[in-house]
């Protein structure tokens, strides 16, 4: 019998739960995202997470164990080098890293931007590691009056574009990004390259939402691919289209904030089908850690957990829920960088077994290892927890 038809997952960006083993390798020791901005507010106010056995991973100020979780629960580690956004994601889907992608904490080679150059017939300003909204205010107004675009990095395996929206139009910073993308392989080959599009004047710039990424495609096969391959329905919102560089999937959603995730998350559902669901929150990450704002990150959570019970709601009796993180980004923590966390692993469904604990996963690939399972795949990678959740 056919228990799971259709199986949706949840990347709640930046949700770690407690440093890795290997985390002072990383300058992360004592990261712990949840716990930790838990702390720093006087406690979290979660009842839909928390009934599903959110406090039943970690302790979290506020959010106390569930005497019955409606969920199975536990917490997976990442076993990927690096820390990334675009590592989480593919170990996922079942695609494990032996080396992280690429960092340039002090700027990108000299060779390798005068090559850039020469490619878009411009020069360049920047090229360091620095904040996106910093940097736009340093070099925004030289910017403006010579037409280069800003360059720069982050902690991250990031190559960052920026440009004013009326100096160089978007359409034009996207062609930009795409040379930046192919000249960017090899040992070079960072994770994701980044349009980031601005307007105002000095002293008052915002950046705009016609962000774009354009990621490295995955380096091997993912369980993405295999289930389309099958004729399944495969659906990314959010940024996982730009995070698998729009490969495994049927249907890529982009959304504009947590809020429009929700949305168009719940929109799909209703078209029904069997496949996977697969959505990316951001807030968490990009508003609210990697800015340091405890407070932020807390109202973010409690935003989500409000609107988690129309996600419940709109569930068939065969859906399944997985809801997990991709990495750590703890605001309390010194720095803006992400923290090299374990990530919580929530399991819902009308026939999953509520309570079970799941343990610690050795690998965020045991979803992919689940995916597969529930739908009559093999995966090589990954130990399944189908068989601890349903008869």
């Amino acid at each position: 019998m056919q228990l799971i038809n259709r199986v949706i997952v949840l990347v709640l960006d930046s949700v770690g739960v407690g440093a890795l083993p290997d985390a002072a390798a990383y300058g992360d020791q004592g990261s712990n995202t949840l716990g930790n901005v838990a702390r720093a507010v006087g406690g979290l106010s979660l009842p839909h997470l928390s009934a599903l056995g959110l406090g039943n991973i970690i302790p979290v100020h506020g959010v106390p164990p569930a005497k019955n979780p409606r969920a199975a629960f536990g917490k997976m580690a990442i076993r990927s080098a690096g820390k990334d956004t675009t590592t989480g994601h593919w170990e996922l889907a079942g695609l494990i890293l032996s080396r992280p992608f690429p960092v340039y904490p002090d700027g990108f080679p000299a060779s390798l931007i005068a090559e850039f150059e020469a490619r878009i017939g411009r020069r360049i300003l920047g090229n360091k590691a620095a904040s996106g909204t910093e940097i736009i205010e340093e070099l925004g107004a030289r910017h403006m009056a010579t037409g280069w675009p800003i360059v720069y990095t982050s902690a991250d395996s990031v190559f960052q574009v920026a440009a004013h929206e009326e100096i160089i139009p978007v359409e034009e910073l996207y062609r930009i990004c795409q040379i930046a993308r192919e000249l960017l392989t090899g040992e070079h080959g960072v994770g994701r390259v980044i349009a980031r599009p601005f307007v105002g004047q000095p002293g008052s710039f915002v950046r705009t939402p016609r962000r774009k990424d354009f990621s490295l495609p995955p380096v091997g096969k993912t369980v993405l691919q295999a289930l389309k391959d099958q004729g399944l329905r495969v659906v990314g919102v959010g940024k996982i289209g730009n995070i698998f560089a729009e490969t495994g999937l049927t249907e890529s959603h982009p959304t504009r904030n947590n809020e429009h995730g929700v949305d168009k998350t719940l929109a799909v559902m209703d078209i029904g089908g069997r496949g996977l669901i697969f959505t990316n929150l951001i807030d968490f990450d990009m508003l609210y850690g990697h800015r340091n704002d405890v407070h932020g990150y807390a109202g973010a959570l409690a935003a989500f957990d409000r609107r988690l019970p129309e996600i419940l709601a709109a569930m068939a009796s065969d859906d399944l829920l997985i809801i997990t993180a991709d990495h750590g980004c703890d605001p309390t923590m010194p720095g803006t960088d992400h923290s090299r966390e374990y990530v919580p692993l929530l399991v819902y469904g009308e026939r999953v077994a509520g309570g079970v604990d799941l343990g610690t996963r050795a690998t965020l690939a045991d979803v992919a290892a689940t995916l597969a399972v529930v739908f009559g795949l093999t995966w090589p990678v990954g130990e399944s927890f189908y068989g601890q959740i349903l008869p």
